[in-house]
């Protein structure tokens, strides 16, 4: 604790009893408060003792001694003997006395009034002595007091952290949320918890093993709390490695100096299988009469006390499935299969704040069929047609039916027969129906109308437990014994222009047949035989009058044909009887005459497409377009919406030249449109269009993205840095990695460095702490990777500033006068009174021949702390 006496007036006296005294050597604080600890006397035979005065003189010209009254002292424990004041006696006092909690080691010298300590002080026994001081005359009577005198003990780092056990053993689940705690550790620290000295940090010193870059578990250094890292909470499987041993170390002073204690345990953890799991596929009887809701399954959380839900992707209008506050799973009601066979939702597990503990959990529901529906007929009422000369086992027909059970299952197989037929005549069993198809024969001879043009038939269709009878009428129809015959041989000609519309019916003829109204043998069919070899005409009919229109089913074209000579027949969608034949008499013939309309020119493509770099010369040659006229004229070419200038066209060839530069960064995709026109009729002209794709070239350097401030918080403490991000005109080809350096300058590279993030970005960090609060210029050189590469020299303002709680820089405000602040003016003080003081220090040193440097040296804390509080 030695230090140097420090006299304000330069003068040391020498006292009759050997002591050396300065009236101005004891400190206090104003009005009887809290005073600092002094550490030594002014008396010269103390100095005998190795013990030495320190004190700093505050403006007040306060000293180390003084009359008797009551004092507060501050006194770090441990340290050994020191002396805290000396008392001056007031006649008629001759001596003093002192009572109280003297821990066998506070006393005052009787003569003198020397308060010491003889000895060290432990805070950790007793953190306050309470003392009474009191001045007797010759015959021992009191003169003054007793004053109170009160030694507070100042805690020193004496205690290191001890945890409250050898060895730790905990357990955590696979798949468990990161960050959540499952274990703790504790250590206690027996200094003065309201110092740093019992502020504890916990960290993982070693993780064994340690598959990973990054460490499976993570603890948090307050309060010892133990969780999944981000990677353990995904990669933690007992399958792979069941066990992990961490070393945990805790320091005390907040683990922030390297002086600090340390301590360190075990920490045995188990990884257990994850409890939070999706069930297999849950099947469920449709229809079931169990009292309702039912347990279908349960799913368990890794962590106690959440809360379940079940939650749908695709809302349904209702889910009929619940789920308990301990994980189980109910049906709500009975299902139907045929409404809905299957269900998937998920489960999600939450705390109590709402935020989600594990990962949802798919719910798979199958719901199975029992025969539950009844066979239904297709259709109302079944009719098949079937013409007099079909032979015996012939299939006429097929009758329909459907089952909503499950199919291709026993539930929904179906079985047809014939239960009736009427009339019975000429035989009841006319007709046989295959047993598994439902299709329908004649079991043995052809039907002749005379008997009966009708027949009547209910078929029984049967699952293996309902039974459901179909309707079917079997028309007996009319032999197709005669062909349609034209009412004219010749329906002359038609003269129409080129342009007519599509869709234009042009003439309707007619064919009449004798078989029977309304039947496959009495509907006609008319065709173009002949004459039209691009399907230019089509020709529909009436079905219920047999007429026919004769349309126009594709554009007309002069140039191509001027005319038609058309045949057209007449048919049945039914085929003639054996030994009849379509003849002259179903055949008729039919003229189209086409004139020639003037139309604008014709291109040869819809889209003229190319791809061209964007360095081409002005004058090159990038594509030719092509159009002709239908009627053989000249074509004449231009350009519209070429709003960059960029392209011409030669009016008599189609060639397409570049105008101007182009630039991709500007349009990568240009589109315009090529206009043909008549030479001789400017007003007929057609357009087609015109893409130009550019390619990119290397033309364009790269550059610092500038949506982001760039700073640094003042003071620098060193550590920091910040991400920039380099960007680039050009395609993605050229700029998809960039190089970062710094321009060859000494104080460029002697205050920054720059180091590599990814492809796009790096990282600028100071490398030093002795920055000022200004705007710097940082020189940065950018490369891309175009062949050729472009460099670009970028300097890059970096602000070192002031900064909010929010990491922001505060905007400073211009001060209206150059005067000190406040704040300054007291810093201005201290300066001056720390010289002063390293001056008396050295006349003091010089005196005694004792260098004391480490204990005077103005950033000693304790000093800074004295001072701190004087101002």
């Amino acid at each position: 604790m030695g230090a140097e006496i420090i006299s304000k007036g330069g003068a040391v006296e020498q006292c009759a009893e050997g002591i050396l005294v300065n009236e101005q050597m004891l400190e206090h604080d104003k009005e009887n408060g809290p005073r600092k600890s002094l550490q030594e006397p002014d008396c010269a035979n103390l100095c005998d003792m190795g013990i030495t005065i320190a004190m700093w003189l505050n403006p007040e010209g306060l000293s180390v001694s003084g009359p008797l009254k009551a004092m507060n002292f501050s006194v770090q424990e441990g340290g050994g003997p020191r002396i805290l004041h000396q008392f001056t006696l007031e006649p008629p006092a001759v001596s003093f006395r002192m009572s109280g909690e003297k821990a066998g080691i506070i006393d005052i010298e009787a003569k003198t009034g020397i308060l010491y300590i003889n000895g060290s002080l432990d805070w950790e026994t007793k953190h306050v002595h309470k003392l009474q001081v009191e001045s007797l005359d010759g015959s021992g009577s009191i003169v003054k007091g007793p004053y109170a005198v009160t030694i507070y003990v100042e805690d020193i780092n004496d205690n290191q952290p001890v945890f409250n056990q050898t060895r730790y053993f905990g357990v955590v689940r696979q798949n468990s949320r990161p960050g959540k705690p499952f274990m703790y550790v504790h250590a206690t620290d027996h200094d003065d918890p309201t110092t740093p000295h019992a502020q504890l940090s916990y960290s993982i010193l070693h993780h064994f093993p340690n598959p990973y870059e990054e460490m499976l578990f993570q603890i948090d250094n307050v309060t010892g709390a133990i969780s999944p890292s981000k990677t353990g909470s995904y990669y933690l499987d007992p399958q792979k490695q069941d066990t992990f041993t961490l070393v945990v170390s805790v320091k005390d002073m907040a683990g922030k100096t390297t002086n600090a204690f340390t301590s360190s345990v075990d920490v045995i953890i188990t990884v257990m299988e994850s409890l939070w799991k999706a069930p297999s596929i849950i099947y469920i009887k449709e229809n079931s009469t169990q009292v309702h809701p039912v347990n279908i399954s349960k799913v368990q959380s890794n962590e106690p006390g959440v809360i379940y839900a079940i939650f749908e992707k695709e809302k349904q209008p209702r889910l009929p499935f619940s789920i308990s506050e301990n994980g189980d799973i109910y049906v709500n009601e009975p299902l139907d299969r045929e409404e809905k066979d299957t269900y998937t939702f998920f489960v999600v597990s939450k705390d109590d704040k709402g935020e989600l503990v594990d990962k949802p959990l798919q719910i798979h529901i199958v719901v199975e069929d029992i025969n539950d529906n009844p066979p239904v007929c297709q259709q109302n009422l079944t009719i098949i047609e079937v013409q007099e000369n079909e032979i015996g086992g012939s299939n006429i027909g097929t009758v329909f039916a459907t089952d909503m059970d499950k199919k291709d299952t026993l539930n929904s197989r179906l079985q047809f027969h014939i239960h009736s037929q009427e009339p019975e005549f000429p035989s009841k069993s006319l007709f046989y129906i295959q047993q598994d198809t439902g299709t329908l024969q004649l079991s043995g001879r052809s039907l002749n109308k005379r008997d009966s043009a009708k027949y009547s038939l209910k078929v029984l269709v049967t699952d293996s437990k309902f039974e459901t009878i179909c309707d079917v009428e079997v028309h007996v129809i009319d032999i197709n014994d005669q062909i349609p015959i034209f009412e004219k041989s010749d329906y002359g000609s038609v003269t129409l222009a080129e342009n007519i519309p599509i869709g234009t019916v042009l003439l309707e003829i007619q064919a009449t047949d004798g078989d029977e109204p309304d039947t496959g043998s009495s509907l006609i069919i008319y065709q173009v035989e002949k004459g039209d070899p691009n399907n230019t005409f089509i020709i529909e009919t009436d079905s219920e009058t047999n007429r026919g229109f004769i349309k126009i089913n594709k554009p007309l074209d002069f140039e191509t044909m001027s005319e038609y000579n058309l045949v057209i027949n007449a048919t049945n969608p039914e085929p003639l009887v054996p030994n009849v034949e379509y003849n002259a008499s179903s055949l008729t013939k039919f003229k189209v005459f086409i004139t020639n309309v003037d139309e604008p020119p014709v291109f040869l493509e819809p889209v003229y497409k190319t791809e061209v770099s964007e360095d081409i010369p002005v004058n090159t040659l990038v594509m030719t377009v092509g159009a002709y006229d239908p009627e053989g004229d000249s074509v004449r070419y231009s350009l519209e919406g070429d709003v960059r200038k960029w392209l011409r066209i030669d009016s008599a060839t189609g060639q397409v030249y570049t105008a101007s530069p182009l630039d991709r960064e500007k349009e990568e995709i240009y589109s315009i449109e090529v206009v043909a026109s008549e030479l001789n009729n400017a007003a007929q002209k057609s357009k087609a269009f015109l893409v130009l794709h550019l390619r990119d070239v290397n033309d364009n350097p790269p550059q610092i993205a500038t949506d982001y401030p760039t700073f640094f918080c003042y003071p620098v403490s060193g550590g920091e840095k910040t991400l920039i991000q380099a960007t680039d005109a050009d395609e993605q080809y050229f700029y998809s990695k960039f190089t970062f350096s710094l321009a060859d300058e000494m104080n460029t590279r002697n205050n920054w460095e720059i180091s590599k993030f990814n492809a796009t970005h790096a990282y600028l960090s100071p490398k030093h702490a002795n920055f000022e609060e200004k705007t710097y210029e940082v020189p940065i050189i950018l490369n891309d990777n175009g062949n050729p590469s472009l460099e670009n020299r970028v300097n890059l303002k970096v602000s070192i500033c002031k900064c909010s709680s929010e990491n922001s820089c505060f905007i400073e405000i211009d001060r209206p006068h150059s005067w000190p602040t406040a704040g300054q003016a007291i810093g201005i003080l201290l300066a001056v009174l720390i010289i002063i003081g390293a001056i008396l220090a050295g006349v003091f040193c010089h005196m005694k021949h004792k260098e004391k440097n480490e204990k005077s040296h103005p950033k000693d804390a304790k000093d800074n702390a004295e001072l701190d509080r004087l101002a």
